[in-house]
């Protein structure tokens, strides 16, 4: 690893950290073995083989018909040894899924339920951008910032204390970075383009194949993305899958909401060219907002 899990510790302390609190949904999956990088190459969305061992990317795994079934953080913790960082799908049934195209690879796909993420508000002690810090036998730490919004994960052996406020409001900060946070409902329902994960740098349209590469790299070439994420503000937050609607017609769909303080963000897919007219969804009006930047790793 390229820096000492102590230092860590050691300039947190120094730092007066902000309180850490659990991240539940955030589960990790360890890829491990001589053919798991390879194994991850053919099938997640982003090209792993172009991460060194110590950093990390966004990544996903899609449908054949390019659908994306869950969205992740992929460290490559050694040369042969992935974390697949998964906030929201069903890590114990994805690990399964991918089990079953292990075949006669040589490698281990493996649910660590001996770790644990936590969040804090605040700055990594040592990691930076796209380069984690860290361990697994102490602690590894992870950049989640973007332009104003500093954050930590952190993955250890050890829990954090829950604080549903803080937890609810990682998501949100989630959102206004256009990293959508997706129920299952939402799974298998959207191209990468139409969540505009080339925002966040989650997708290659030049690696090999891997499931539902043609669809990603036809979309991409032939300038066919004609829906992407918008971003809003709401008093009440719309549920999940109902209709983003201008006047009496339908525009888009909301994907993702969390509170946010008083209020609630909603991140919805809609056609990138839209009338300049007020918005709602069922019956809640919505505020747009810039979707802020700096989470691209």
């Amino acid at each position: 690893m390229p820096n000492n899990p102590q230092s860590i510790s050691e300039l947190s302390d120094a730092l007066a950290p902000a309180p850490r609190f659990a991240l539940p949904g955030h589960r990790v999956i360890a890829l491990s073995g001589r053919d798991a990088v390879a194994f991850a190459q053919a099938q997640c969305m982003n090209d792993v083989e172009g991460v060194a061992p110590g950093r990390w990317q966004w990544n996903g795994w899609l449908t054949p018909k390019g659908r994306v079934i869950a969205l992740f953080a992929l460290a490559r913790m050694a040369a042969d040894t992935l974390w697949l960082i998964v906030p929201d799908a069903d890590a114990e049934a994805l690990a399964a899924a991918l089990q079953r195209y292990v075949l006669r690879r040589q490698l281990s796909v493996a649910l660590r339920d001996d770790l644990h993420a936590s969040g804090a508000f605040e700055a990594p002690a040592v990691a930076v951008g796209a380069q984690f810090a860290g361990d697994e036998a102490s602690a590894v730490e992870f950049d989640f910032s973007g332009f104003g919004v500093p954050r930590t994960l952190r993955i250890a052996s050890v829990q954090a204390g829950v604080d549903p406020d803080s937890e609810t409001r990682w998501a949100a900060g989630d959102l206004r970075l256009g990293f959508p946070r997706l129920p299952a409902s939402q799974a298998e329902q959207w191209t990468p383009q139409q969540l505009s994960l080339d925002r966040i740098g989650a997708f290659s349209v030049k690696k090999g194949c891997y499931p539902g590469q043609e669809i990603v790299a036809r979309t991409h070439f032939l300038g066919q993305a004609k829906r992407g994420l918008a971003l809003f503000e709401a008093a009440q937050a719309p549920d999940v899958g109902v209709s983003v609607e201008v006047g009496a017609g339908a525009l888009g769909q909301v994907v993702s909401t969390a509170r946010n303080g008083e209020g609630h963000v909603v991140l919805a897919v809609l056609p990138v060219e839209r009338p300049d007219a007020a918005i709602s969804a069922s019956g809640i009006a919505l505020r747009e907002r810039a979707l802020l930047a700096g989470l691209a790793r």
